[in-house]
């Protein structure tokens, strides 16, 4: 999330920098607490229904956390699964309330249209301006992989698909849910893994002081 410069010294608006650092400790957050969740049970299936008794998609090659999932492995993993859970449904709301402050906000600012439209040139010799394929990048999670996210989660959950049934049937069944929600968030990760990259060789020092004060220098 970048806001352009405006004047003076200034990069990043106070909302952009708060909503910034408030999901990417909340992504760190529903990272960790997803893998303890997943390691629970590491098979993958489609449709409404999957257990130990049912035919996986595709097995992550990893132990489980439960001896009654059937992994190859002869030893399992330590139990972590209620606190994990617990975290990562706070996490996730958090993260679902300051996206619907940052997209608000966007819109009624102009930022998506001004910054992150990919038709916007790139002036010469302005380093601090995205190019055409980090915009459709970043687009792309805000508009498409987070609330595919948000969308998938809460097909999993039994009270919300209860008062929403159309919610998951048109995924394809919960566990369908659950194996969307799994490469989206592999492309998150990927996309993640992108943006650090590119603020290490843009200079990460000056790239974060930006984030953290919204200003270029000082």
């Amino acid at each position: 999330m970048a806001e352009a410069a405006v004047s003076g010294e200034q990069r990043h608006a106070g909302v952009v920098r708060w909503t910034h650092w408030v999901i990417a400790l909340c992504f760190a957050a529903l990272l960790v607490t997803g893998v303890e969740i997943l390691i629970s049970h590491p098979r993958f299936y489609w449709g409404e229904t999957g257990n130990v008794l049912t035919e996986p998609l595709f097995t992550l090659p990893i132990p489980a956390s439960r001896r009654s999932v059937p992994t190859g492995y002869s030893f399992v993993l330590e139990d972590q699964n209620s606190w994990s859970r617990s975290l990562h449904f706070q996490s996730a709301w958090l993260v679902f309330f300051t996206a619907v402050l940052y997209g608000g906000w966007g819109f009624a600012r102009g930022h998506f249209r001004r910054n992150l439209a990919p038709g916007g040139g790139v002036p010469a010799g302005d380093e601090w301006t995205y190019n055409r394929y980090q915009r459709v990048a970043y687009l792309s999670v805000v508009f498409v992989l987070f609330p595919l996210m948000f969308w998938t989660g809460l097909a999993m959950s039994p009270a919300f698909v209860g008062a929403f049934p159309s919610t998951v049937t048109v995924l394809g069944g919960q566990q369908s849910a659950r194996t969307i929600h799994f490469f989206v968030t592999l492309l998150l990760v990927v996309f993640v893994a992108g943006h650090v990259v590119m603020v290490y060789r843009a200079g990460f020092v000056k790239r974060t002081r930006a984030m953290i004060t919204g200003r270029m220098k000082g």
